[in-house]
């Protein structure tokens, strides 16, 4: 009778371990999963988040170079007033949009582009759109540099329309993917601005050369 309690007494013991090892496991696998399922972003807001870098990172470049052309009518003689006057307000505006970008790139640890990335050929190998983004080539952006008087106001405004077009495009496709509401208000800003100096633009351009 002794050896029998002996042996029922460690059975039981062994009993207990075991199920006190099993619900411990059970509730560390309960515990990391539920861990695992919050802190994992869903594909959604992930493409959403790629979606806003990509946006920064090819906008800024494009900035740049609209910041570029408006300097080259700013420092040139001979330029239309109205030419002026839009260049101008293309720089305050967009100076300042290329700043925020670059803090919201940096705050996500992602690349900020660096001073040289603005020609059509950096923007195309970084968008994968080829001339989507209505970028100019180095070829255009001399021709322009060589242009005079009325011949430069054309150029220039003709190239400006197709560069924003391409902003407005960028803008347009970030808001079918962004959840960040900074990043969407500044798609609209550029969007609704750009909108309008290409109205502008076009308007200018109907009219006959001197």
């Amino acid at each position: 009778m002794k050896n029998l309690s002996t042996i029922t007494l460690a059975g039981a013991a062994v009993l207990v371990l075991t199920l006190t090892a099993c619900g411990s496991d059970d509730s560390s696998h309960s515990a990391g999963h539920g861990s695992m399922t919050s802190s994992a972003a869903s594909p959604a807001t992930a493409a959403g988040r790629q979606g806003d870098i990509r946006f920064a990172q090819q906008m800024i470049p494009h900035h740049r170079q609209a910041v570029q052309m408006a300097d080259m009518a700013l420092n040139r003689q001979g330029v239309s007033a109205d030419v002026t006057r839009l260049a101008a307000a293309i720089k305050k505006a967009q100076d300042p949009e290329i700043n925020t970008m670059t803090g919201w790139l940096k705050s996500w640890g992602a690349t900020v582009p660096t001073g040289g990335d603005h020609s059509g050929h950096d923007m195309s190998s970084m968008s994968g759109t080829g001339d989507m983004t209505g970028m100019m080539s180095q070829q255009e952006m001399d021709m322009l540099g060589k242009a005079t008087g009325p011949a430069f106001d054309r150029m220039w405004l003709t190239m400006m329309v197709k560069h924003h077009q391409g902003a407005v495009t960028m803008s347009s496709d970030v808001k079918k993917t962004t959840d960040n509401p900074e990043v969407s208000s500044l798609a609209d800003s550029i969007i609704k601005a750009q909108n309008a100096e290409i109205r502008t633009m076009q308007d200018l351009l109907k009219t006959p050369a001197d």
